[in-house]
């Protein structure tokens, strides 16, 4: 059974940071996060292509979650087959500092790493 997100932040200062990763938190909602920032738009079959670890139960499950708390938006075409494309909404591109952030210090990350 899945973690059950948190609706009320009552505790200390570091709740912000705790709401912040009950959004964008999880193995693959931050890879979902920056390709949508740097490619645009994608299709389902686009990100399980870039991500082909991830099954699609939970790559369906991350991207309705994060449809959910309005990050990205989904659009369904009405066409034979069904196109649906997925994008970051106008209150998920105000992630796009925090990606950029991210990217950096994982590239920091990896070359120390690789120094060691």
């Amino acid at each position: 059974m899945g973690k059950t997100a948190h609706r009320a932040f009552d505790c200390a200062e570091g709740c912000s940071v705790e709401a912040a990763l009950a959004v964008i938190g999880g193995k693959w909602k931050g890879t979902i996060l920056y390709r949508l920032h740097t490619d645009g738009v994608l299709r389902f079959n686009e990100i399980r292509r870039i991500l082909p670890a991830v099954s699609q139960r939970t790559l369906t499950a991350q991207l309705r979650a994060l449809e959910a708390d309005g990050i990205i938006e989904r659009t369904v075409y009405p066409e034979a087959p069904p196109r649906v494309e997925y994008r970051l909404s106008a209150y998920g591109q105000t992630l796009a500092p925090v990606l950029a952030a991210l990217k950096a210090w994982g590239d920091a990350h990896r070359q120390r790493a690789a120094r060691e």
